[in-house]
């Protein structure tokens, strides 16, 4: 017998009034199933709502005109004649080409500056804020400009004055002499939420107003380049020329400003970082009013609380920015800080890792009074600062080898003598004559100079055997080497 055909949608109403597919498999016949459903059929679910996209084409063009293409024209340093001519018996594409080329562009044969100016010229994107003719952008794209011009999207080109350049957010405004200009709308950070759409508009390789989307992969990423930016991280395609550009949610407001993508190509590889709208309008406010935009500064050394560091201070879980140096006469000696102490909030704002700090403080204004919350001995404390002003010294983020092994401490320690105290310019502490086992996998050194053990003054070598026999899964090492101090974590196993 022949067997009778069934259509596809006859097929998924079936399957569906049946219960071998969900409301969302057959919720493109959500009318169609409710008709056709027999009448014993129990009461079936109600289907989910269905997720509809963003009308990308609607927002593209509305709020297109708003972005503009930048093109700079600067100027580099680059070796004369002279010098290239010794470096034409060198292959070009031999690695050590452009190593000469770099060395001897510094430095000629007699020891003489060989480097001339020579024209370059990139470009960026940026966006209208105000129809007066404001215009933000990256910092860096305008860099070292000489001429900046600003191009819209009916083909008007304007020169445009940096009324200002903020390199610690890498926001820069612009000023082009117009009118009536088509602005963008602003929005919220706060509000915004990992994994919703965001839309990018700008000019990558030149191609002005391309259109990429995607969506967000996290927020509040903190990158090792000793910025202030709690940066929007998403997988929307972002290249060269996209930076300056707008990031914008499915309503077509600014949430963010292109700024950076991870790359080992230089071009895209799905992870790209914007700067927070919030952050940017604060720096926009400060150049407008002043040409410039200040930070604050706590003037201290931190760096990451790792699961080592949270069992070696009692902390409940790996948070929090672990102070490792403090400068004399900073804000934070004012405050109380000590080398230990676990910063944990802010005015109430958690600081969970050490990058938050710098991108927390350097947002507030110099000489503002602010809330520390702090760890210290296995207690919380609340400290009082007065911010400093970060132009005077830049806040530091210290680096260590988070790495540690098993077994025993490892350490072959010796008091200081008093010579050695003046000069590595402490104040007790023992020192490294040799290492081994858990402290050599977790990065110390012979020489380095041990000052303190879980937040304790290392001052004799009962101390250390104290401290080393009530921890339980790892200590902190607190040494100097040079001028630098640093914890360490060495797990015991």
């Amino acid at each position: 017998m022949k067997a009778a055909l069934i259509s596809p949608r006859a097929l998924v109403i079936a399957l569906a009034s049946a219960g071998v597919i969900g409301a969302v498999g057959a919720g493109a016949y959500t009318s169609a199933r409710a008709v056709n459903a027999p009448a014993t059929t129990a009461a079936v679910a109600a289907p989910a709502a269905m997720v509809t996209l963003p009308d990308f084409s609607t927002i593209t063009s509305r709020d297109g005109p708003a972005v503009v293409n930048i093109s700079v024209t600067g100027t580099e340093k680059a070796p004369d004649d002279d010098t290239m001519a010794q470096l034409q018996g060198i292959d070009p594409d031999d690695p050590m080409f452009q190593f000469f080329r770099h060395f001897q562009g510094q430095m000629g044969p007699r020891g003489q500056q060989q480097q001339r100016a020579v024209p370059v010229r990139s470009q960026g994107s940026g966006f209208i804020v105000d129809p007066s003719g404001i215009i933000m952008t990256n910092a860096h794209v305008v860099k070292d400009a000489k001429e900046v011009t600003v191009k819209l999207t009916d083909r008007r080109e304007y020169r445009a004055k940096v009324l200002g350049a903020d390199a610690k957010t890498d926001i820069a405004v612009l000023k082009i002499d117009a009118k009536n200009l088509p602005v963008l709308a602003l929005g919220n950070t706060k509000d915004l939420k990992v994994g919703e759409w965001v839309l990018a508009i700008g000019s990558p390789f030149g191609f002005e107003n391309t259109v990429t989307a995607g969506v967000v992969s996290a927020k509040g990423r903190s990158l090792p380049d000793d910025s202030y930016v709690p940066f929007i991280q998403t997988d929307v395609a972002v290249n060269p020329g996209n930076s300056g550009g707008p990031l914008l949610n499915a309503r077509g407001e600014v949430v963010g400003i292109n700024s950076q993508i991870y790359s080992r190509s230089g071009g895209y590889q799905g992870v790209s970082f914007a700067i927070p709208i919030d952050v940017a309008v604060q720096v926009k406010d400060q150049i407008v009013a002043t040409g410039k935009a200040t930070h604050a500064r706590l003037g201290v050394a931190v760096q990451e609380v790792n699961q080592a560091f949270a069992d070696s201070f009692k902390l409940d879980k790996p948070e929090g920015a672990l102070v490792s140096n403090i400068e004399k006469g900073g804000p934070g000696d004012h405050a109380g800080l000590k080398a230990g102490d676990v910063i944990r909030k802010v005015d109430g704002q958690a600081i969970v890792s050490s990058g938050d700090l710098p991108a927390v403080i350097g947002q507030q204004a110099p000489g503002k009074k602010v809330t520390l919350e702090v760890w210290r001995q296995g207690e919380r404390q609340e400290l009082q600062a007065k911010l400093g002003d970060a132009s005077d010294k830049p806040a530091q983020v210290a680096k260590a080898d988070n790495t540690a092994g098993q077994g025993k401490l490892g350490l072959a320690l010796r008091p200081l003598q008093p010579q050695e105290q003046r000069a590595a310019s402490v104040d007790g502490g023992l020192l490294i004559e040799d290492v081994a086992g858990p402290s050599a996998m977790a990065g110390v050194q012979a020489g380095d100079v041990l000052l303190a053990i879980n937040g304790t003054p290392a001052k004799s070598l009962e101390q250390v055997c104290q401290a080393v026999a009530k921890a339980d899964k790892s200590v902190a090492l607190l040494i100097q080497r040079g001028e630098d101090k640093i914890f360490v974590p060495v797990r015991l196993g």
